[in-house]
């Protein structure tokens, strides 16, 4: 059993649900090696789960995340800092190897590991009061996953900004930037991010998933999209969308997630 993550599934009305991934280490959600571990394992748990549509991260009401914890990394050696460093930065990435749409909700601070692990989400809705930033510079430190996504998601410039002085970003600032997609009242943020990947429930999983490889995929892309949209005319949703796209039009598919 997990100390620090819980994995919820609420039920609804649809075969296929939204899973909730929720951050437990308060007060302030600090990230250790453990607990991103156990993250990347209830990831592993969830992309293999074809009852599940789509994926929720989430802390609680008051805090996303605060951030790395310090008093673990202060009593590393170079050596033993070495041996982590690939592990956690994969672990730190575990939202974007989903096949499903992911989406952070993001309440109070989103800091340092937090920030990078809800940079691999697909979206990312913050309470209007959020802090966002990757002080990790302060501590003598520099994001060990986060540098390359933060690049593509808002600009060379702008990262390097954020990354060199480690400063927070206040909700208005970071939808500027396009840090985050959508910014709500705190009280709404898990409402907001549930409506959100709950228009997922009834979409063409394999479609969806090959959709996400693609973008993951980055300079690649080009030729990941020719694979993966030739593999989806093995798929029985591929067949039911085209029938009935045209017979009745645009969104009258009754799609099955295979």
């Amino acid at each position: 059993m997990a100390e620090f993550v819980t994995l919820d599934l609420p039920e609804g009305a649809t075969a296929r649900r939204v899973a909730v991934l929720r951050i437990a280490r308060p007060p302030m959600n600090l990230l250790n090696a453990q607990l991103v571990r156990e993250l990347a394992a209830a990831a592993e748990t969830v992309a293999e789960d074809p009852s599940i549509a789509a994926v929720m991260l989430y802390g609680d009401e008051r805090v996303f995340s605060a951030g790395d914890d310090l008093t673990e990394l202060a009593g590393l050696s170079e050596d033993q800092a070495r041996a982590m460093a690939s592990d956690l930065q994969h672990d730190l990435g575990c939202l974007a190897r989903l096949p499903q749409p992911t989406v952070a909700a993001i309440s109070g601070y989103c800091l340092g590991g937090g920030l990078e692990l809800a940079l691999g989400a697909d979206r990312r809705i913050i309470g209007d009061n959020v802090k966002l930033g990757l002080p990790q510079i302060k501590a003598g430190l520099i994001p060990l996953a986060g540098i390359r996504r933060l690049s593509l998601l808002i600009g060379q410039g702008p990262a390097r900004d954020l990354v060199y002085s480690g400063r927070f970003v206040e909700a208005d600032e970071a939808r500027t930037l396009g840090l985050v997609d959508e910014v709500v009242a705190p009280d709404d943020v898990y409402t907001a991010a549930l409506q959100w990947a709950g228009q997922f429930t009834d979409g063409p999983a394999r479609a969806l998933a090959a959709a996400k490889a693609v973008f993951e995929a980055g300079p690649h892309g080009l030729d990941r999209a020719q694979t993966e949209w030739s593999d989806l005319f093995a798929t029985e949703d591929r067949r039911i969308g085209t029938e009935s796209y045209l017979a009745d039009g645009p969104g009258s598919a009754a799609f099955v997630g295979r």
